[in-house]
């Protein structure tokens, strides 16, 4: 059975191309028994501006009407991923190598969940970080969370 976000990513990911956009990621939060949190993230080459987003949450929001896929209140949310972008698929950690990443696990590995390094790759489906002058193979589907962390 396809979890919400896999769902919810069948339904918005042609809306969004079709805006010519790309679906960069969703994250969906539960804020207690009766609301929740969708939060869509847009990009592409040129940049997000006000004005895609507000496209994209128009669109979005006529498919949620009609698909209805989440039975509680929700607070609909579009916007640019942001330099310290976070990322939910394979492609995107290989697209950010050489960049500094934080990273929560799911469930503790060799004792932590918590991550900040450099992103040194992707072997075998897992994620390669440098921390602190160790090197820690994650397996991508221990990860729970992950974003850029930004250098200024």
């Amino acid at each position: 059975m396809a979890s919400i976000q896999e769902r919810l990513t069948e339904l918005f990911e042609p809306v969004v191309e079709s805006l010519g956009c790309e679906l960069w990621g969703i994250e969906y939060m539960a804020q207690g028994r009766h609301r929740a949190l969708l939060r869509i993230y847009i990009d592409k080459e040129e940049g997000i501006g006000v004005e895609d987003c507000e496209r994209v949450s128009r669109q979005v929001s006529s498919v949620l009407d009609v698909e209805d896929p989440i039975q509680s209140e929700y607070t609909l949310e579009v916007s640019s991923p942001g330099m310290d972008r976070p990322l939910f698929k394979l492609k995107q950690f290989e697209a950010n190598v050489g960049e500094r990443v934080a990273v929560r696990l799911r469930l503790p590995f060799e004792g932590r969940r918590k991550f900040t390094g450099l992103l040194k790759g992707i072997e075998n489906e897992e994620v390669v970080l440098e921390v602190d002058n160790e090197e820690y193979i994650l397996p991508y589907e221990l990860i729970d969370k992950a974003n850029i962390v930004p250098q200024f």
